[in-house]
């Protein structure tokens, strides 16, 4: 109830309106079933804004991190997290990163929206890094359709490590999703994994253009996500 209260009564409209998001591609989005939707990340904002712009509700894998903390602004800002669809994992590696995979499973097998940022973490250079390939061991394990996603120019809104706002025009386009059910029977095949990981990261950046980098991002740790 919160959740679209907020998206459809407060955030969303005033958000909307101060940053006029330029959309494209949201027929992509399939109307129903499990779906995942694989974004680069420039900004904290970017999990704010893709959740008003789709009529579906998305839930989100956000580091462990926001939701700690003592005082009554930590507090706040955790409960408006898991509020909005946002689940806490540990990104720290090795088990950790197979309880993220648990916990992006959990979303799909109900037929949900997952969203999540192949690279790990927000770009502080504003380039595209190396995906880590998580996202297609859960697209193989659920069967999910991957839909590309960029968003442009939100790190001019906040920059990362930022705390101030500008209120400047974004853009977010929603790429053709991308069926990867030829290597439903290579679940285990890292090489595979490679593959598919590497061509969602091709299509999002052919979108956002951004320049890609063939390295992980210094926020992201060097051990992948399985």
């Amino acid at each position: 109830m919160f959740y679209w209260f907020m998206k459809t009564i407060v955030a969303g409209p005033l958000l909307r309106t101060l940053f006029r998001p330029r959309l494209d591609g949201l027929e992509n989005i399939p109307k129903d079933g499990p779906v995942i939707l694989a974004s680069n990340h420039l900004s904290f904002i970017d999990s704010v804004i893709l959740p008003l712009v789709i009529k579906r509700r998305i839930y989100f894998l956000a580091a462990s991190t926001y939701f700690e903390g003592k005082g009554l602004g930590k507090w706040a800002v955790a409960r408006f997290l898991k509020a909005t669809g946002m689940i806490p994992i540990d990104r720290s590696g090795g088990k950790a990163s197979e309880a993220s995979l648990r916990a992006g499973m959990s979303v799909l097998t109900k037929g949900h929206v997952l969203g999540i940022y192949p690279e790990g973490g927000r770009s502080r250079d504003g380039k595209a890094h190396r995906g880590r390939t998580g996202v297609a061991r859960m697209a193989l394990e659920s069967g999910a359709p991957v839909v590309p996603v960029a968003m442009i120019d939100t790190e001019k809104v906040m920059s990362a490590g930022g705390s101030r706002v500008k209120i400047q025009r974004i853009g977010i386009s929603f790429g053709p999703a991308l069926d990867f059910s030829e290597f439903a029977d290579r679940k285990q095949d890292h090489a595979i994994l490679r593959v598919m990981t590497d061509r969602i990261m091709d299509s999002i950046v052919a979108m956002s253009g951004q320049e890609y980098v063939d390295e992980y991002g210094k926020s992201t740790p060097k051990k992948e996500l399985g």
